[in-house]
């Protein structure tokens, strides 16, 4: 596995360095270091090993603190000599990064490494979001074979979503408390089961199950990949690399339709081949990730070298900062659940993001059912030529993605310049209300869009009108989406995953509520007045971006949670 064969090369790396120190020791007295700037022995936020567990790890070494052994630790670049912060008799040696340049931190990896890592997590979004999606096109065959009806069956895919959301509260700490591929690995594994175990299902009832379960642990990945971009990626360079995920992870629902439509139609294959190819393709995934991925948490980082440098020197007082933290695993789960509700309700930015983001994917997810009577009912189509109209709104989000990515990136190191020009002395930082000129762009489409379709989706008019406003409608969602992920983590910083948490919570069982009142509301209201109706709710919400841009600092300002100018 690449991360053993990462964890390997660093104890090689620190035995050679170690063999140099040692050298050098013969002929000069070191002067102990400062500590390196990226270790806080104050921060529990980024802690991620239980102390409990590791408190044999923590015990002051039974041979005296000898000068040989605190002129080797001062010695070596990026540790500092200080107190235990909870016994001053108990010295430790806290293990940083060697620098700014320190090989070790994944920002200073090989632009191709780094590409290369956040395609490799950004397929995990793509993979999960199509196995989402997937079973809708299914719904009437399913249906049929179970016996019961076809808003039953869309539970299937609802429960999935429900999962999905249900599972963001534990995958932040999580990742935060054992690395970001053991979260890959083991959640892959284990959702890869429940997909097998839907595709096997006798009845409605096994199906269902195993597909909440499997939208409970697929989406743990789903929210760490954030976490990976964050941790290879400064901030200005995000805004090239965020966009990358957020293509694949809105392509992912899109794909699903589109494969699942030819195998409804086919007479040759099962319905349950949509659990199979989900299989394959997540073993495929999950295959390429054991074998490619690098960890890239700094914190387990740390860990591994401070474990190495124990092993090597037989000195117990070398540790990282999150091995002397006193926050448990159960503590960070308690605080990951509390906070998002408490957030959101002392938070209005965090509320209006939730609702509009929310609305935004009602609608997405809305079309998979409502893709039938737009294109199928009304021209006609079959279910395969039906999925592959989604590519549509796919179309829409590579355009937004390229259109819009490169014109805010270069307008932020132009601003960033400036900023730095007028302030030299001070840090300089780009507000946050400038990630919201993605939505303050693209919001508006998203209400042309159904307006568009929804009153030129008839027989007598082409067909290439709905597809173009399904374009246009790609369009609006990538721009929202981004805005919203972007201004939240640069508003929240430290509070950001809370913040994150309760819109991935909200929207996900919201969506997987669509998914069942989808049928009804199209048969009832018919496209047009559906269409109308969704249009007119994202007209309303449209205005928040706007808002935020003019109101932002002021609101901010207010907030026991955000960052200040």
């Amino acid at each position: 596995m690449q991360a053993h064969r990462q964890y390997t090369s660093l104890g090689k790396r620190l035995e050679a360095q170690l063999h140099r120190t040692r050298q050098r020791n013969n002929t000069t007295t070191p002067t102990p270091n400062e500590p390196p700037a990226d270790v806080d022995l104050e921060a529990t936020s980024s802690s991620s090993t239980d102390i409990e567990e590791n408190a044999s790890q923590l015990e002051p070494t039974d041979r005296p603190l000898s000068k040989i052994g605190t002129n080797l630790a001062a010695a070596l670049t990026g540790i500092a000599h200080r107190d235990h912060p909870n016994s001053s008799d108990t010295k430790v040696f806290v293990v940083g990064f060697e620098g700014p340049n320190d090989p070790l931190n994944p920002r200073n990896w090989s632009l191709t490494k780094r590409v290369f890592c956040t395609l490799n997590v950004g397929i995990i979004a793509l993979v999960v979001g199509m196995a989402a999606s997937i079973d809708s096109a299914v719904i009437s065959r399913a249906a049929q074979e179970f016996g019961v009806s076809e808003v039953a069956e869309a539970l299937a895919t609802g429960l999935f979503l429900a999962g999905f959301g249900f599972g963001a509260l534990i995958a932040g700490p999580m990742s935060e408390t054992v690395g970001r591929n053991p979260v890959y690995f083991g959640s892959l594994a284990i959702y890869m089961l429940f997909i097998m175990g839907a595709g096997l299902s006798k009845n409605l009832g096994g199906q269902l199950v195993c597909r909440f379960f499997a939208g409970f642990f697929g989406e743990s990945p789903l929210s760490t990949v954030g976490g990976s971009i964050s941790d290879l990626w400064d901030p200005m360079n995000r805004l090239i690399a965020f966009p990358i995920f957020a293509t694949a992870g809105l392509m992912g629902p899109i794909m699903g339709p589109i494969i699942g439509g030819w195998i409804s139609q086919s007479h040759d294959v099962s319905w349950r081949w949509t659990e199979w190819i989900t299989i394959i393709v997540s073993g495929a995934l999950l295959i390429s990730l054991l074998l490619f991925q690098p960890e890239t948490y700094e914190p387990i980082l740390l860990q591994w070298k401070a474990s190495h440098l124990r092993r090597l020197t037989g000195d117990k007082r070398y540790v990282s900062a999150a091995e002397i933290q006193h926050v448990t695993f159960s503590a960070r789960m308690l605080t990951a659940v509390k906070r998002p509700f408490i957030m959101t309700i002392q938070e209005p930015t965090i509320m209006l993001w939730t609702g509009y983001l929310t609305v935004v994917y009602l609608m997405l997810f809305g079309f998979l059912d409502g893709y039938t009577f737009v294109f199928q009912k009304t021209y006609n189509l079959s279910d395969g030529i039906t999925g592959i109209l989604f590519i549509g709104i796919g179309v829409g989000l590579v355009l937004s993605s390229a259109a819009l990515t490169p014109l805010l990136y270069g307008w932020a190191k132009q601003e960033f310049a400036k900023l730095q020009a007028e302030k030299p002395e001070e840090k300089a930082r780009i507000p946050p209300e400038f990630f919201l000129w993605y939505a303050l762009i693209g919001a508006p489409a998203i209400p042309i869009s159904f307006f568009w379709m929804g009153w030129t989706a008839y027989p007598h008019i082409s067909i290439w009108s709905p597809i173009l406003a399904s374009v246009l409608f790609g369009f609006g969602i990538f721009s929202v989406f981004v805005s919203t992920y972007m201004y939240l983590i640069d508003t929240y910083e430290v509070y950001a995953a809370s913040a994150l948490t309760m819109i991935t919570l909200v929207r996900y069982v919201a969506s997987g509520g669509m998914i069942e009142i989808s049928i009804p509301m199209y048969t009832n209201l018919g496209i047009h007045w559906a269409l109308t109706m969704l249009g007119l709710i994202a007209l309303v919400f449209t205005t928040v971006p706007y808002a935020f841009y003019r109101f932002g600092p002021w609101i901010r300002s207010k907030s026991r949670f955000a960052k200040t100018q």
